[in-house]
């Protein structure tokens, strides 16, 4: 249990000759962590228990300001601006708080599904974790492009996530009543198990990858939309006049100074076993260093930098941006059925995610250490962007569902050949999912039941942040 600074735990209790033992508050986020990695194991071994989803009125209240004042400890303490810009975003929109609460939704499903079979999960699947990114000659492709959480579990905690992700989506960014909203889930699960089940055929999923010539039309239209050249990328939105360096505006603040902790930390991702510096990183001396603001939204809060690389051409035309970026807990640590796996410090389990889970990824994806915090590191590109979601229509909404899941179905499928799971993956969900119709409806089930509650949940969230309940965090007081 942790205890306040400016005590000697050598010593025993602080004493006072009137009094006895003086008592400090200590954070209670210890506390709860342990008590739901009891609940997981107890709901895995089917004991009779209250999981949280099933609690209501005021106490389901408490329930979800705890969580979000825990998840959120460490931010709140430091009195960091974000945390607050944080909380505003949650209470803006539906999409948004369900996106940024991970840990809520994986405590509500805690120690579930025990049976069904193991995947490397990514943790937080929706429809804005689907986008164009660099690949590992720094062209783009389109996956999935988010694995802050990821974590060994059963496969459908991913599709869980990603069907409420896409029914509040649709909701909200679509306007799409609820019989539209069915069909577009049942659309990401059809698009996954279909894919599996190629998958379990072909045995392909190692070297597949969606490209401007391979993509749906929902998807080269991405393509098209996303990109820049990177020399008009680069002047207009982050270089100053003269190129040396950042640009300073809202988002930007440079930190030169940092220049020469952060050449430490890109050599270090250079010195990585097989890394090989590509041509068009040059000598991989770096030029400027920026903090970067208000990115994000499970990551608000997080520190996060941006490193200017200089290019071979020197002239500021093809510099190159790497980003890194404050690792952190997975929202399903401790939640899952029992995992002997062990990545090492938080950004490890992220870098082993993206090499898992992402074929042909950006190579500068990484895991290094600054100033004894753990920081993961992936390449900026011009044309690394996600779907205007309020810009599809009914036909777009199911097109881009079903892509989504089969993109989701290569990153599970490859657990079996590069992460640690010790069975052939894709016959055993095939199985798992059968019968394919009842699969289907249970998961548009759970999602409409998830987002009902979650509506709940961020009417309570809203008028709690309005009373100021996140300017502090829950103490124990005896």
């Amino acid at each position: 249990m942790a205890r306040e600074e400016g005590g000697n735990d050598d010593d025993g209790p602080d004493r006072s000759p009137e009094r006895g033992p003086r008592l400090k508050p200590v954070r209670k986020a210890e506390k709860r962590t342990e008590a739901f990695a009891r609940l997981a194991a107890a709901i895995a071994e089917e004991r009779t228990v209250v999981p949280p989803a099933f609690l209501t009125g005021q106490a389901r209240r408490e329930h979800v300001r705890s969580t979000l004042r825990e998840d959120h400890a460490r931010r709140i303490e430091d009195r960091i601006p974000a945390a607050q810009v944080k909380f505003d975003k949650l209470a803006g929109s539906l999409f948004s708080f369900f996106r940024g609460t991970a840990l809520l939704f994986y405590r509500d499903i805690a120690g579930q599904d025990g049976r069904m079979p193991t995947v490397l999960a990514l943790g937080d699947v929706h429809p804005s974790n689907f986008g164009i990114m660099p690949d590992e000659h720094g062209t783009p492709i389109f996956g999935v492009n988010d694995f802050d959480e990821t974590l060994y579990a059963p496969f459908t905690w991913d599709l869980k996530r990603g069907a409420t992700g896409f029914w509040i989506a649709a909701q909200e960014k679509g306007g799409l009543e609820p019989k539209r909203r069915a069909k577009i889930v049942k659309r990401f699960v059809r698009g996954y198990l279909d894919a599996m089940a190629g998958y379990a055929e072909s045995g392909t999923e190692t070297n597949d990858s969606y490209r401007m010539h391979n993509s749906p039309k929902v998807i080269r239209r991405l393509f098209d939309a996303a990109w820049r050249e990177r020399r008009d990328w680069l002047w207009s939105d982050y270089l100053e006049p003269g190129g040396r360096g950042f640009r300073p505006d809202d988002e930007l603040q440079p930190v030169s100074g940092e220049i020469p902790r952060f050449q430490k930390a890109v050599d270090a991702l250079a010195g990585r076993d097989g890394f090989e510096v590509p041509d068009r990183a040059g000598a991989l001396r770096v030029k400027d260093v920026c903090i970067r603001h208000g990115q994000g939204t499970a990551s608000l809060g997080l520190p996060r930098y941006y490193v200017l690389v200089e290019g071979p051409a020197k002239d500021a035309s093809d510099d190159i941006i790497i980003e890194f970026k404050r690792a952190r807990a997975s929202a399903l640590q401790g939640l899952t059925p029992p995992s002997a796996f062990d990545a090492g410090r938080e950004a490890d389990r992220v870098v082993h995610g993206q090499k898992v889970q992402l074929a042909h990824g950006d190579i500068f994806y990484g895991a290094v250490e600054i100033d004894g915090e753990s920081f993961m590191s992936r390449e900026r590109a011009p044309f690394r962007d996600d779907i205007d979601l309020a810009a599809l229509g009914r036909k777009g909404w199911k097109a881009y569902a079903r892509t989504c899941g089969a993109a989701l179905a290569q990153s599970h499928a490859r657990s079996d050949d590069l992460g640690h799971v010790d069975y052939d993956i894709e016959p055993s969900i095939c199985h798992a999912a059968r019968p394919r119709r009842l699969f289907e409806r249970d998961m548009v089930r759970f999602a409409r039941e998830t987002a009902e509650r979650l509506e709940r949940d961020h009417a309570a969230f809203v008028e709690d942040h309005r009373d100021g309940a996140f300017g502090r965090i829950d103490m124990v007081y005896r």
